[in-house]
Parts: structure tokens; C-alpha cells; sequence
């Protein structure tokens, strides 16, 4: 299989996912993710595979989605959809149903960042079942279609940085619960890459009961019916009458610019 925006290749029971647009810093258009959807079925077709790791090139995990190249608005439209149901369809697979299944894939998963992960990087990495960050690494939460975040950092964290948009250190997210294990940089590799041999030598029926029980209990208390419902908020912010998002004339989001201003130090300061 020819991959454009992804590489895939296995090792010893190992399979290994890499985005591979550094020029966009691994922004996620509809090619990519089709690309690691078939990367995943791969995988799970392998017998031999039993871990998948996902990470991205070029020293960034994932700074979001296409919000518009060209390549990849040209893909988007190739696929047709006609306005109306088949657009929500589309929106809908590549926001949501993708994210639930390589959530709920019959293997164990391990997401490798370093650099930046943002929003749909989160998405992204939240969807494994595991996640090993550099120390150097920046995670940037904000109001997303596939809403794990009050899952992976409690609701009250969830909100504080949602409302303040604000990027938080590989530290921190292990502090709040989305990390696993924060490592130098130098590192990184070879430690992820070793957990995930180590994993590999495990019983795939333990590997297979294991992250399904796991996976059960978060749904007894609510994940995927939650995170399908916060999808329609999600669309209602989206079309609301009047509302921009995004930066004038480029391709960032408005939380997203605040997010970068307060690293450069360029807060607003606080009313008194």
C-alpha cells in the first residue's frame, strides 16, 4: 500500500505509524487520517503486530487539523460529498468515528510526542491508550469535536484551560492525568520503542480482555455516549450565525493565536 502522508512499518511485533507532513507540521487533513485508518487495519490484520505505536516527524507530534492547504483541500473535495447530510457524514468520520475506533482497536496503542500537540494532535494522542511525551513537548487542549479532554484532566482542569487557552509542558499533563511518562528527548525513542517490545512478549488474549474491560468501564461511566453528544455542540458552535473562529486571513484558529501570544509573553494583563 503507497502512503502519501503517513509512514507505516513493523518491527518485531511492533507496528509504527508516523504523520509525515513536516512542512505543515504534521496537520491533519482528510488524506492522513484516511491514511492512518489503513495503517490501523494493517495492524489489526497482522497477527504478528501486537502494539502500535503513533508518533509524528520532524520533531512534532501534531500541531491540529488542515484548516486549509491546498492538497488537502483538494482531497477533501474529491470526495464529493454533497452539501447537507453527506457533509455532516464526512465531518462526522474524520471528527469522531475514526477517533473511536482506533479508541476502541483490539491491540494496545502508545502515542510518542515530542514537540507540539495540539487540539487535533490531542485528539489524536487521547485516543491511545497510552502516552510518552518528551520533556520538551507542548499539549494544547481547546473546544474540539472528539471531547475527551474532561476524560484524560478532570472537568475542572478541562475548563481552565479551555477558557484561558493555554499550552501546558509534557509536566503538567502527566500531572493531570494525559501522560504516562514524560522522558528527555533523547530518550523518547528508544524507551517508547522498548515498552512497546516489552508489551509485545504479553499474551494477545490478556492484551485483547485487558483493554476491553478497561475500555468498559470508562463507558460505564459515560466516554463514548459523551463524546458522540459533544460532537452536536461542537457543530452548533461551528454554524451559529455570525460566529469566525479563525485568525483574518490565515489558517489558525483564534484560541490558538492566544495560546502562542502567551508563550511570547503577550497576555492581556489582568483587570484590577
Amino acid at each position: 500500500m503507497t502512503f502519501h502522508d503517513i509512514v507505516y512499518a513493523t518491527n518485531e511485533g511492533v507496528g509504527v505509524i508516523t504523520l509525515n507532513r513536516p512542512t505543515y507540521r504534521n496537520a491533519q487533513s482528510y488524506r492522513m487520517l484516511d491514511e492512518i485508518d489503513q495503517a490501523f487495519d494493517l495492524a489489526r490484520a497482522d497477527e504478528a503486530v501486537r502494539v502500535v505505536i503513533v508518533r509524528g516527524s520532524g520533531g512534532v507530534f501534531s500541531t491540529g487539523h488542515d484548516l486549509g492547504t491546498e492538497e488537502g483541500m483538494a482531497y477533501r473535495n474529491a470526495q464529493g460529498a454533497k452539501p447537507g447530510i453527506q457533509t455532516y457524514d464526512q465531518f462526522k468520520k474524520y471528527n469522531l468515528d475514526l477517533l473511536l475506533k482506533w479508541r476502541n482497536f483490539p491491540k494496545p496503542t502508545v502515542a510518542m510526542v515530542e514537540g507540539y500537540c495540539i487540539y487535533a494532535g490531542w485528539m489524536l494522542a487521547a485516543a491511545m491508550d497510552v502516552v510518552f511525551a518528551a520533556e520538551d513537548a507542548e499539549f494544547l487542549a481547546g473546544m474540539v469535536e472528539y471531547m475527551s479532554i474532561p476524560w484524560d484532566i478532570g472537568i475542572r482542569r478541562a475548563k481552565e484551560l479551555i477558557f484561558e487557552s493555554r499550552f501546558i509542558s509534557a509536566a503538567e499533563a502527566a500531572q493531570y492525568g494525559l501522560v504516562n511518562r514524560v522522558l528527555p528527548k533523547a530518550e523518547l525513542q528508544r524507551e517508547t520503542f522498548a515498552w512497546a517490545a516489552r508489551v509485545a512478549q504479553n499474551s494477545p488474549e490478556v492484551l485483547r480482555m485487558g483493554k476491553l474491560q478497561m475500555n468498559k468501564a470508562q463507558d460505564a461511566q459515560g466516554f463514548s455516549r459523551a463524546v458522540e453528544d459533544t460532537l452536536g455542540d461542537y457543530c452548533a458552535m461551528m454554524w451559529m450565525p455570525g460566529v469566525n473562529l479563525r485568525m483574518e486571513g490565515e489558517n489558525r484558529l483564534l484560541a490558538v493565536d492566544l495560546a502562542v501570544r502567551g508563550k511570547r509573553g503577550t497576555r492581556a494583563a489582568p483587570a484590577v
